[in-house]
């Protein structure tokens, strides 16, 4: 009758090492973050940080121009090695306007294709050229004061740097600057902005 109590306190001092056994470190497993806790932000390159756009094929996949040479460099500086974006860089660098673009500080850029340059007729080419005053209210209507992210061209309104609004719609892929443009590529990450390219131009609205 008195083994009784002694058999009982084995059992209960094998229940509990077994216990801590299996809280063990060692085992590999993560304890639980405390209730409350903050998730990690998503690393770079996740879905949160997807490119957008049908075109993003024609981004090139190594180098400078690429999204990863792009990252590093200053808005203008990434456009001009991206051989889709030469011909805005080129129109920038006429316009006297790189610094204003390379030493803005988180900006987004609507930067036209080569194609959107390559489609106008050749009197409007002269024209916008000719005229760095006109030439720089046209580029400066394509950027925005603060980086933007996908998800708010769905529905959104945003001032320029000329001081005219640029309104944004669409989805997914299919996004649209002004109702007509489109964007080729998106969410374009260079080291002070993020970049949209789109196949046309915009217009100022106080442009004639």
């Amino acid at each position: 009758m008195r083994r009784a109590p002694v058999a009982i306190f084995l059992s209960v001092v094998a229940t509990a090492a077994g216990l801590t056994a299996c809280g063990d470190s060692s085992s590999g497993s993560s304890p639980a973050p405390p209730p409350g806790t903050a998730a990690a932000a998503p690393p770079a390159g996740s879905p949160a940080e997807a490119h957008v756009g049908p075109g993003c094929g024609s981004v090139p996949a190594s180098g400078p121009g690429s999204f990863e040479g792009m990252a590093s460099d200053p808005v203008v500086t990434a456009a001009a090695d991206n051989p889709i974006l030469t011909r805005f860089a080129d129109a920038v660098r006429k316009a006297n306007l790189v610094d204003t673009f390379n030493n803005a500080r988180d900006i987004t850029v609507f930067a036209p294709a080569n194609s959107a340059f390559e489609q106008l007729p050749a009197s409007t080419i002269d024209h916008m050229t000719s005229d760095n005053a006109t030439l720089s209210r046209i580029l400066t209507y394509h950027a925005v004061n603060r980086r933007v992210a996908p998800a708010e061209l769905s529905a959104g309104n945003f001032v320029s740097l000329e001081g005219a609004t640029v309104s944004t719609s669409g989805s997914g892929q299919k996004l649209m600057i002004n109702g007509n443009t489109a964007v080729v590529c998106g969410n374009i990450r260079t080291a002070n902005a993020t970049v949209y390219i789109i196949d046309s131009l915009l217009k100022p609205p106080s442009s004639p």
